[in-house]
């Protein structure tokens, strides 16, 4: 694809940072479709950015009828072979893909950080795609979570939306928190009908990793940082706004 930025290479794992991690895929990606579920609408659902097929696996076990738009074609191919039928790939931008239809269901999680105009994507999104009494499901890592915010007393991070070195190679243009999401997702005509926090996280992800291999953390530590989160949305790994067609901005 024409683009002055390169998909593939922002997927890579770097020395000292990986793209995704095992507390993406076994801990967050549960909660995450456990957060969605009660909001899901019958129809039809566009995903935009897949990547390996991982969370678009989750999907399929609530929709028959899924559209995936990935901007790197290695991770959709790497998806195409993993996936049961009944998925439909399109190797796109999201600025330039032309898409048939609307849907009832509009899954974004951990890509909006990703974009170089987020509202112009959210504008498309309200305008374009979402049918009407559709849902965005739409999620981002948070700026204020307790880790994030510790990495900052320890110098690590310089300030809480700071876009790191690391992150930035990895595609990441901004760092969200709730009250910056929701404005973008204002600016672009959404209506945001409900806003939490997915998972209570104090610990970096590469550490999570290493707690996860080990018997320390339990299922019922897990339900445990799910259910605070809850309580305190603004110390999560993840912040979560659920999102309706409003009028076209």
């Amino acid at each position: 694809m024409n683009t002055s930025r390169n998909y593939n290479l922002e997927i890579k794992d770097t020395a000292d940072h990986q793209y995704a991690y095992s507390f993406d895929f076994d801990v967050m990606h549960p909660f995450m479709i456990r957060a969605f579920a009660p909001f899901f609408r019958p129809g039809n659902l566009l995903e935009l950015g897949s990547f390996k097929g991982d969370f678009t696996s989750r999907l399929q076990m609530h929709f028959s009828d899924i559209t995936c738009v990935e901007a790197s074609e290695e991770a959709m191919g790497v998806a195409q072979t993993r996936l049961k039928p009944g998925v439909t790939f399109v190797n796109s931008r999201f600025e330039d893909v032309q898409l048939p239809c609307r849907y009832d269901n509009i899954v974004l999680t951990h890509v909006l950080e990703h974009i170089d105009d987020p509202v112009a994507l959210l504008k498309r999104i309200n305008n374009e795609w979402l049918t009407e009494g559709g849902r965005l499901y739409l999620v981002c890592p948070n700026a204020n979570a307790a880790s994030r915010q510790i990495a900052v007393k320890m110098g690590l991070i310089s300030h809480h939306s700071a876009v790191t070195e690391a992150e930035y190679h990895h595609g990441h243009r901004c760092t969200y928190a709730l009250d910056t999401l929701e404005r973008d997702a204002a600016a672009a005509g959404l209506n945001v009908v409900f806003r939490t926090g997915i998972f209570f996280k104090a610990l970096a992800n590469f550490q999570w990793d290493r707690l996860l291999q080990t018997d320390i953390i339990s299922t019922e530590y897990l339900e445990g940082c799910y259910q605070l989160g809850q309580q305190y949305p603004d110390l999560c790994s993840s912040i979560f706004l659920l999102c309706e067609q409003g009028k076209s901005a």
